[in-house]
This record gives C-alpha cells, sequence and structure tokens, in this order.
C-alpha cells in the first residue's frame, strides 16, 4: 500500500499529530526519463516547523493538503533515466512518499556499505555541511580559542564540537539532560557539558566553564540559554546562527534582553545562515567531513524511529529533546 504524509493543519505552537494526515495513494507511473523511487529513510528536522507556517522565509512554506517534504534517502526499484540504473541508492529534497516517480533533478547516488545509508541524511548530508560551513565560515575558530555550542547532543551540534576540537579549541556544549552530558564528553570529545535543565544561572556556569571568556558561540537554541552565553563573549567574538528551536514554537515575538550593547562593546559578529548559502562548495565539504569519518575524528549518533507512520512524532519529539544526535525516520 502506498501512502503520503500531508499537512493537514498548521500548528498553534507546537505541532500535534492532528495536523498531519496519512493518505492511501495510488501507486506511481513511471515516464520517459523518470525514476520509480522507494522511501528508505526520512530526515525530520526542526527548520521544517518554520515551513509549516503560511509567511515569507528563505524557503516555501508547505501548502496545505498537500505532501511535506525534507531530505530523504530512496532505493531506484525501475529507471527509464539514464543517469541511474535499478538498485542505486540516492539522496534529495523529496515528498513524505513511501513510493514515488522523480526525475531525479537535484538527487545524487550514495554508495552503500562503507557508512550506514542513514549517515548520508545527518554526518554527511546536510546536518554535517551545516555544522563544518557555519563554523569554518562564520565561526572562523582559531587555536587555543574558547567555543560555546548549544543544543550540543544533536545532530548539528554534536558535529561542530568534534570539529571544534579539530581545529584545537576548547569546547564547551550545552544540552538538556545528565545522559546527554555524559555522551557529549565521553563520545564527541567536549571539554565541559553545561545541563541548562539544571543550571540556575546560565551566565555564571559558562563564565565557570569559560573563565578566559567565550571566542566563538554556536548556536542552536536561541532564547536564555543564549542570554547567558553572550554575556560572556571576547573582544572579536564570533556568534553562529544556526538554529532557535526553544522559539520555532512560540505564537508571539518574545522579548529578551537586547544584545546589540553587547556586540559594539566587544565588537563582535553575529551572522545567521542557512547551508545552501554554500552550495557551490557542498563537494568540498562532503570531503572533509568523509576524511575525518574514515580517519575516526569523527563521530556520529542517531535515533531511529521505524515506520512511515510514525514520521510525524519523530517531528514532534525533536521540540522535546527525545532525539540524541540525528533524528529519522526508517521506512
Amino acid at each position: 500500500m502506498n501512502q503520503e504524509i500531508i499537512l493537514k493543519s498548521r500548528p498553534k505552537g507546537k505541532p500535534t499529530n492532528s495536523d498531519f494526515e496519512i493518505n492511501k495513494i495510488d501507486e506511481p507511473q513511471l515516464k520517459e526519463g523518470e525514476v520509480l523511487l522507494e522511501t528508505k529513510f526520512i530526515s525530520v528536522d526542526p527548520y521544517l516547523r518554520g515551513r509549516m507556517r503560511d509567511e515569507k522565509s528563505y524557503i516555501e512554506a508547505f501548502k496545505l493538503n498537500e505532501p511535506l517534504s525534507s531530505a530523504l534517502v530512496v532505493k531506484v526499484l525501475e529507471s527509464k533515466n539514464d543517469s541511474f540504473k535499478e538498485g542505486d541508492y540516492l539522496t534529495g529534497m523529496l515528498p513524505w512518499k513511501k513510493r514515488q516517480v522523480s526525475k531525479a533533478k537535484g538527487l545524487r547516488k550514495i554508495d552503500e556499505g562503507e557508512v550506514p545509508l542513514s549517515a548520508y541524511l545527518g554526518i554527511l548530508g546536510m546536518t554535517g555541511l551545516t555544522a563544518y560551513f557555519g563554523l569554518t565560515h562564520i565561526g572562523e575558530p582559531k587555536k587555543g580559542e574558547t567555543i560555546v555550542v548549544s543544543g550540543a547532543a544533536g545532530a548539528v551540534g554534536s558535529t561542530v564540537g568534534q570539529i571544534a576540537k579539530i581545529k584545537g579549541l576548547k569546547n564547551i556544549g550545552i544540552a538538556g539532560s545528565e545522559e546527554k552530558i555524559e555522551m557529549i564528553k565521553n563520545k564527541f570529545g567536549y571539554d565541559v557539558g553545561i545541563n541548562y535543565k539544571t543550571t540556575e544561572t546560565m551566565s555564571k556556569a559558562i563564565k565557570e566553564a569559560a573563565p578566559n571568556g567565550v571566542d566563538v558561540y554556536y548556536d542552536n537554541v536561541g532564547g536564555e540559554v543564549s542570554d547567558g552565553v553572550l554575556v560572556n563573549i571576547n573582544q572579536f567574538a564570533r556568534i553562529i546562527n544556526c538554529g532557535a528551536i526553544s522559539l520555532y514554537n512560540d505564537t508571539e515575538i518574545p522579548t529578551g534582553p537586547r544584545v546589540e550593547p553587547l556586540l559594539i562593546k566587544n565588537s563582535a559578529k553575529m551572522q545567521g545562515f542557512i547551508v545552501s548559502n554554500y552550495e557551490d562548495e557542498f563537494g568540498e565539504g562532503i570531503k572533509q567531513l568523509a576524511t575525518w569519518l574514515k580517519e575516526g575524528k569523527l563521530k556520529f549518533e542517531e535515533t531511529i524511529v521505524e515506520g512511515f507512520e510514525n514520521t510525524p512524532q519523530a517531528f514532534i519529539d525533536l521540540f522535546d529533546g527525545k532525539n540524541k544526535g540525528k533524528m529519522i525516520v526508517k521506512i
């Protein structure tokens, strides 16, 4: 039975399962120049929440009663496209369907065997590239500096911490449970871990962990966690705005501390980005990440949820921090 997952209603606050609907659909018919694809893995990511709002952004909003989409790993079941053959595995942005046809534009072939196929949605996919380009191009890390990473146990944050260590930085990670703190220290090489859920004053905790101040802040969370980090930045600090998951479900714009005086006083740089800004350099980034992975300098963690029908819940669970590393649905 073929199925798709559509956006039934636009969430108000945190998404619920009632905002999604799973529909039976007809089997796709293959035409010349197309490939018949079977979904193997689906990436669920916090940024998808923004696409559920009917507002202008850097990427088109999802339409109601149409399938959602994200990065998928798919298998070619049949091909009438000269670029791909039956049995090939591909990855790219595709709708949430069990089986579908595509002209394969924007899809790339991936190798089965050296790493799990799911890794191409994480460490060797947009997640790894987001960590790599955000840190190296905006963060401009220098040996001996101190970096703080919020969301350090997530897919991007865990990768950032490891790249920072490769570059010779002291790395401090912020996460939401003692289990995650142990993971980022023991598996991902963080020097210090801070549990924001049990920390009374984040600014004080950061000052104790980074007595010489913070040179680079890679922010995946925003909100009060970031407020506590920013009061500890050094002169010429670089703040990388990658995500703000603590704010994505807010129904009103929150009021917080004003950061302008801190940026001015410290001649600091704060820059947001999306990974597609560096699309022309993706090949270089994947090559470097793959090299570090083969050399054992990078490790990755995945939370695998099984079952196409569980994709909406896996997405919702991101906002409760139920993932360690990359959240992926296996079909």
